[in-house]
């Protein structure tokens, strides 16, 4: 009997096998897709500033670009959101650290 169990064979091309650095990610969804914008601050925050009177407004501006951009289907997200969970439970029992900083530090 054949098995109707599919298997994805994934092949990583040399030029993508260390990735991009990325310092933060931004989820956005349109009615046909998520979006997961992955973005790499270009320097230090600097104060904001008011571009008609050049006074400074009180907050702060981060140069930022995005480096990825991923579209993935609505139902892929569940995947993708189980997948990361187990990931961020293994790295947290493999480094005895919590992803919100407290824990053990290597």
């Amino acid at each position: 009997m054949a098995s109707s169990e599919l298997k994805l064979q994934v092949d990583l091309p040399s030029e993508h096998e260390t990735g991009v650095p990325a310092d933060f990610a931004s989820v956005w969804h349109t009615s046909t897709s998520f979006v997961l914008d992955f973005v790499a601050a270009k320097s230090p925050a600097k104060p904001a500033v008011d571009q008609a009177t050049g006074a400074q407004t009180g907050g702060r501006v981060m140069p930022a670009r995005v480096v990825s951009r991923v579209r993935i289907p609505p139902q892929q997200v569940f995947e993708l959101a189980r997948a990361l969970t187990q990931q961020l439970d293994a790295w947290e029992r493999e480094t005895g650290r919590k992803a919100d900083g407290s824990g053990p530090k290597a």
